[in-house]
């Protein structure tokens, strides 16, 4: 470890990160062999949890700075993997973040995919980008040129983007350690037909044409997964991601606000298209807030065994639902995380891990789901030692 890397103001300074990543990386290749010795732990970190730390930000950089300027996003996530790796205690690859190299890929958040189809983007004070509901009076006027162009628009800009972090990548190292550019998520990755909608029409016009709309909604929906594979296609092509891969998935945070007949009806025809296109293997889906609900059905219809999650979760329902070989994600309530005690997060962890979520060993100990603003570390530590304490399995202790 190159000590300059090191602050003094680092909340892991003096931390003896040889020890922690011997263990984490044969804790890690323990649960891949599908003999985990405990329940990892992992802490959801994204740019809006840097941005608004004053440590890990001190320079109060805005998102309107760090979007519009390639050069300010490539520094800005170098940093930011410094800071998390001298501050942040989980089950990861401490001190210089990756063994052999650091990660950055263009970030457009989650307003990327919107904009692509037409919806304007809006800087928020103090929050994460967004886009405007453009087509809400019109929803066909969304289809009134074709499929977007893959590169075309938003997407001509992460291009320009993401060649010149290739063009950084190649020549400079950070703190004695190279640097790879993984491919964008908004090109290679979708968020999923009903949340676009959601994001192009409103989610009250989404929500009364399945009830008074089907056909209506159904041609726009269709529209949205061919162009989303459309670019997908090209993207992956372009990056040398496999079409289709082993394992993977994606997300629609929207479901959570229908019924499983309405997902059975309108929703699962459009992901069943996409994962086959891309997913022959382990297939896995990411879902914030109240949509447990989903997973079973998730589950029969298409086959996905990997699930993240948000909340609320009935942890003990969650494991006898899906089985002991489903994959979880999930932990305490991110505003308990970010405003509770450590001691009550703690007391919340263990009740969770003892829920029978642990059976077959599958399950990932995380905040549900990504770290808010403004969360003391104190607080995700105590999440930690609970996992440490409790997350293991009766059968393996």
């Amino acid at each position: 470890m190159t000590l300059s890397a090191v602050n003094p103001g680092d909340r892991l300074a003096g931390f003896d990160f040889e020890a922690h990543n011997a263990e984490v990386r044969e804790m890690w290749a323990a649960y891949r062999d599908g003999q985990p010795t405990r329940t990892p732990i992992i802490v959801g970190t994204t740019t809006r949890f840097f941005m608004a730390n004053p440590a890990a930000n001190p320079e109060r950089l805005t998102f309107r700075t760090y979007t519009e300027d390639p050069d300010v996003m490539f520094d800005a996530q170098l940093r930011f993997a410094r800071w998390r790796g001298f501050n942040i205690l989980q089950d990861a690859e401490l001190g210089l973040g990756l063994p052999e190299r650091w990660q950055v890929s263009v970030d457009f958040q989650n307003y990327w995919e919107p904009a692509w189809f037409g919806c304007p983007v809006e800087y928020l004070d103090g929050e994460v980008p967004d886009t405007r509901q453009a087509f809400e009076a019109a929803p066909e006027r969304v289809m009134q040129n074709g499929l977007p162009e893959p590169f075309g628009g938003i997407m001509a800009r992460g291009l320009e983007y993401h060649e010149r972090f290739v063009e950084r990548a190649a020549s400079e190292e950070y703190l004695d350690r190279p640097i790879e550019v993984l491919p964008p998520w908004y090109g290679v990755g979708y968020n999923g037909p009903m949340t676009v909608a959601c994001a192009l029409f409103g989610p009250t016009w989404v929500c009364e044409a399945m009830a008074l709309e089907r056909e209506r909604l159904q041609t726009l929906l269709t529209f949205i997964t061919e162009a989303t594979i459309s670019r997908m296609t090209a993207w992956r092509t372009r990056c040398g991601v496999p079409i289709p891969e082993v394992n993977g998935g994606g997300m629609d945070d929207s479901i959570a606000m229908i019924s499983v007949p309405m997902l059975k009806r309108h929703i699962l025809p459009h992901l069943k298209r996409i994962y086959e296109v891309f997913t022959t293997g382990r297939r896995a889906i990411h879902c914030c807030g109240d949509a447990t609900r989903h997973f079973p059905t998730l589950q029969r219809e298409l086959g996905i065994q990997s699930y993240d999650t948000g909340f609320p979760v009935d942890f003990a329902w969650l494991r006898e639902q899906l089985g002991p070989d489903a994959e979880i994600q999930g932990g305490p309530h991110v505003e308990l995380v970010r405003s509770g005690t450590p001691e009550e997060i703690y007391g919340e962890t263990v009740r969770i891990l003892q829920t029978g979520i642990l059976s077959g060993g599958r399950f990932t100990l995380r905040e549900g789901n990504n770290l808010g603003p403004g969360t003391p570390l104190e607080n995700t530590e105590a999440m930690y030692r609970a996992g440490r304490d409790h997350g293991y399995r009766r059968e393996a202790q």
